[in-house]
């Protein structure tokens, strides 16, 4: 366990710690080195509840940090383990004189709207750095602890622990981080975007305006946070406050550079504008995406039921049969094989295995493949069905409450197959929303335009009716 005065590396002589979690600590220290410069060390220590996941956010965070260059990012210093036997790992950056906006918040620091616009500005022009990297950098944890105001009144970004650049996350799992109350639901569901960041400082400016942690706020039925009840600020900052933390991203603003384009602007003259036929500099598009044309897809709208049928692909039974019968040769000539070199019981043994391995292919290749998918919600009886039929057998159904639906999104299996995740929740905590379950509305035969679509659909159909 590291202690004050200690000499890592023979260079970093530790001061005082500034944070311990769980196998975690930050310490203030000298750089022996370079004339006793104050830095910030972050130590990790593997094993117990820090895991593999842990180290290799650990080790990404060290790598994107070597490469950024920003005035308003504390810069890279050193990464090193200090040895084999107690499985340390030590990252440095420069350290930064000022206090957290968390801490300030804590002292009763009231920010007036000028402050938290110059803040918000700060920041905007940091993430407009970040997100305009190639790939792209999202930070994924933007927070009042996470935002130091230095001695010059200038607004830093720290801690890269849950840092994501686009590349890391292609083609590999996920690991859900970020602070509840600050993080988007996208978030949770792996998917994050450049409009999660704006969410978290969004979130943040409603700590700063109200005093209260958003996670304390409540929400309405739209989960949008019931925020401006609770503060003076203008309805001109109220307004670019609740764009920056609508629960969809595709309803917020979609870059930084657009985020801090529109602070300044009045949206309710721009609504006025709009409604005058008058020229406006501000859009907001509304994009609909249509059913694609060779979709078979079929949806059933009344005022109170939304129902959704997804039936057979013919082409994807096609394209399974080629691949049973090949799977069902290759398992024939084994057992074939294997029969020949077996007499009496052994034979009879292998035959049986055999059929029972043909009758469990045929069985999931016609409950996959040939089985009709419906998905109703009934807002009469505020549930939600999801079914699966073979011709009249009806072999799969689950229900929920529409009350439960957190978060609805596409995911895609593959380049060509994807579905509608609709993800659920019971209740949340100040600590961790608790995720029930995800409900897969299309078993991966969709198109990624079509999952698009028939999730748009599905989310403006509750919109309209909730």
């Amino acid at each position: 366990m590291p202690q004050p005065q200690e000499i890592l590396k023979e260079r970093y002589q530790l001061q005082s710690q500034l944070g311990f979690n769980s196998g975690r600590q930050t310490w203030l220290a000298y750089d022996l080195d370079a004339n006793h410069e104050l830095v910030v060390v972050k130590l990790l220590t593997f094993g117990g509840d820090v895991q593999w996941e842990d180290l290799k956010l650990f080790e990404r965070e060290a790598q994107i940090l070597k490469q950024l260059n920003h005035p308003r990012i504390p810069k890279y210093r050193d990464y090193f383990a200090i040895d084999d036997r107690s499985l340390w790992f030590g990252l440095v950056q420069e350290h930064i004189q000022g206090t957290s906006l968390k801490d300030l918040l804590v002292q009763g620091q009231k920010f007036s709207e000028k402050q938290v616009k110059d803040i918000v500005t700060d920041t905007l022009e940091i993430l407009i750095y970040l997100h305009g990297l190639n790939p792209p950098v999202l930070h994924r944890d933007i927070k009042p602890s996470n935002l130091i105001w230095s001695d010059r009144q200038e607004v830093y970004l720290v801690d890269f622990g849950a840092v994501q650049d686009k590349a890391s996350a292609e083609g590999k799992t996920f690991t859900v981080v970020g602070t509840y109350g600050y993080a988007p639901m996208e978030q949770y569901g792996g998917r994050a975007v450049p409009a999660s960041d704006l969410y978290g400082l969004g979130a943040t400016v409603i700590h700063l305006l109200t005093g209260i942690s958003p996670a304390e706020l409540p929400q309405d039925d739209e989960l949008n946070i019931q925020f401006r009840d609770r503060c003076g600020a203008s309805t001109q900052l109220l307004d670019w406050v609740q764009k920056m933390t609508a629960p969809s991203p595709k309803r917020r603003f979609q870059s930084a550079r657009e985020a801090i384009d529109m602070l300044y602007t009045d949206f309710t003259k721009v609504a006025k504008s709009k409604s005058d036929n008058k020229p406006s500099h501000f859009k907001v598009p509304d994009i609909r995406i249509p059913q694609p044309v060779t979709s078979k897809v079929q949806i059933e709208r009344s005022e109170t039921n939304l129902s959704v049928t997804i039936p057979p692909s013919i082409f994807r039974i096609i394209i399974s049969v080629f691949q049973t019968l090949i799977g069902m040769t290759t398992i024939l000539y084994f057992f074939w094989v294997m029969f020949r070199l077996n007499t009496g019981f052994a034979s009879g043994f292998w035959l049986i295995c055999f059929l029972l391995i043909i009758l469990a292919i045929l069985y999931n290749y016609l409950i996959g493949i040939w089985s009709t998918i419906s998905f109703e919600i009934d807002t009469n009886h505020v549930h939600c069905k999801l079914r699966k039929r073979l011709l009249k057998w009806q072999h799969f159904s689950q229900t929920f409450s529409i009350r439960q639906i957190e978060y609805i999104h596409t995911t895609m299996s593959s380049k060509t197959n994807g579905s509608v995740v609709i993800q659920t929740i019971q209740h949340k905590t100040p600590q961790q929303p608790q995720i029930i379950a995800k409900y897969i509305v299309g078993d991966d035969r969709l198109s990624e335009l079509e999952a698009a679509w028939l999730t748009q659909e599905i989310q403006d159909w509750l919109k309209n009716t909730r």
